[in-house]
């Protein structure tokens, strides 16, 4: 089964932390050794790890995607949102989590991020127990 929920992003570039979201779908999973893989359908967003502590860090991630890839260049995509697209591949539509004790286990300053790159939109994020 594929657990879904919805999040609202805000900004254009922007780093969603999704954490908290994707334990509960373990938690009412009622699983205690298994793998979560938290995978995102949209081709302008992306999943990434990374540090949750400081914001800093995702704000710095953002801006530096939009440096190395531009809102406006030499595309051709006729939607021009090319830079959504190329920044969502750089970072990747999935990250597979273990769970073990019923808890994700992740680094202590680790989160799961949703990376949302052509916003502000309503989004989804999939996550399945394996």
């Amino acid at each position: 089964m594929i657990h879904k929920f919805k999040i609202q992003t805000k900004t254009r570039n922007g780093m969603v932390d999704v954490t908290s979201e994707v334990q509960k779908v373990v938690e009412r999973s009622g699983v205690e050794s298994a793998l979560a893989c938290v995978f995102t359908p949209h081709t302008t967003a992306a999943i990434t790890i990374n540090e949750h502590d400081d914001p800093d860090v995702a704000r710095d991630i953002v801006k530096t995607l939009e440096k190395l890839v531009p809102q406006k260049g030499d595309y051709r995509h006729y939607e021009e949102n090319s830079d959504s697209h190329i920044k969502s591949t750089l970072a990747g539509c999935s990250q597979t989590v273990i769970i073990d004790d019923g808890r994700l286990q992740l680094g202590t300053w680790q989160g799961i991020f949703f990376c949302e790159f052509d916003g502000p939109r309503q989004r989804e994020v999939w996550v399945k127990i394996l």
